[in-house]
């Protein structure tokens, strides 16, 4: 099984949305956004996997060996990627002028360090080196993984300003690395919806880490801190309070359910990569909440590993209740997680 991913930080009926309200910017950047995705599914990555025979992964794929080092790389604002003329931060080195190159380089050491603590040796768990490229395009409005690395484009400064400025976008792209080297969930339908969860939950969980706060008082939006001027005080999705994010004449109204009750079944977003995950992230929240971040995290990173390809939202459920009455015995949380991630999973609507 093998995964296609956009793995785009703004959904693509965000984009399209604008472009239909008459935003300039939007269309090029929807036009650069589906190129990289034809050119990612020409050359999608193959990390084949075996599976028992009830589903569960014997092993995950690796990749090359590195010594998980990060090389920042300035496009220009080209569309060619890790230009070796253009290496402009490498691991150890000095701070440089450009703010955004020292900001994804912090970042993604924070991610990077973040993993450490899961016991995870970078994205692949082998060392993989970190790969970023920033000034990707003209005024290009989106951030990716695209199986390799991490690309990050300046925002038109009015809308979107540089996705390379927050915490959340690196470690949220980041992790779809992660993901892509363990469950490697395929990026169509709830799989690719559990794929966008676990990247929203991680970019979170490493924002909160960042600002030093906790569940009380972290803001749980996603995408709040690349809003321009236009619409500050907009977000891409609330974990909190998913369809809440946003609601204004450019971008339309957000159309995450918050409840299985009001699931999105249609085709757009690659049937509901973006839109059905608030769902999920609506369970961490509530969990967080209950048992705080960083157990919830404990819980969801190894979930994260014992999913596969095709997981759908009710194998997340049973994993994720499985592996909290199994953290309860090893002391890595406290008592009543199963009864508190169950709660939240009733709450949503799930099993389903």
């Amino acid at each position: 099984m093998s995964l296609s991913c956009g793995c785009h930080f703004i959904p693509p009926h965000v984009i399209e949305e604008m472009a239909k309200n008459g935003h300039d910017g939007a269309q090029a950047s929807l036009e650069i956004s589906r190129a990289h995705r034809l050119r990612r599914d020409e050359r999608t990555v193959n990390l084949v996997r075996q599976l028992h025979p009830d589903g569960q992964p014997l092993a995950a794929a690796a990749g090359a060996t590195g010594t998980a080092q990060r090389k920042v790389y300035d496009c220009g604002h080209g569309t060619a990627l890790h230009v070796p003329t253009r290496l402009v931060r490498s691991e150890g080195g000095a701070v440089v002028v450009d703010p955004i190159v020292n900001q994804v380089y912090d970042f993604a050491g924070n991610t990077r360090d973040y993993l450490k603590t899961l016991g995870r040796n970078s994205i692949d768990n082998n060392g993989m080196d970190l790969v970023l490229n920033v000034h990707y395009g003209t005024n290009f409005m989106n951030a990716f993984w695209d199986g390799d690395e991490m690309v990050f484009g300046d925002g038109d400064n009015q809308v979107f300003t540089s996705f390379g400025k927050s915490a959340d976008v690196v470690a949220h792209e980041l992790f779809h690395g992660v993901t892509q080297f363990t469950a490697n969930l395929v990026y169509k339908g709830q799989p690719g919806a559990l794929n966008e969860h676990f990247s929203d939950v991680f970019g979170s969980v490493v924002q909160q880490i960042i600002k030093k706060q906790n569940a009380g008082n972290a803001d749980w939006l996603i995408g709040d801190e690349i809003m321009g001027p236009t619409l500050r005080g907009e977000a891409l999705r609330s974990m909190k309070y998913p369809g809440t994010a946003y609601d204004n004449n450019l971008m339309g109204k957000d159309p995450q359910p918050a409840h299985m009750d009001q699931y999105y079944a249609g085709p757009n977003d690659n049937y509901g990569v973006h839109i059905n995950s608030g769902i999920m992230n609506r369970v961490f929240y509530l969990v967080a909440m209950d048992i705080g971040t960083t157990a919830a995290a404990g819980i969801w990173f190894e979930t994260l590993g014992k999913l596969w390809s095709t997981a759908k939202f009710n194998d997340a459920v049973a994993v994720l209740v499985r592996v909290a009455r199994n953290q309860v015995a090893q002391g890595k949380v406290p008592l009543g997680s199963p009864q508190s991630v169950r709660a939240a999973l009733k709450s949503v609507g799930l099993p389903r």
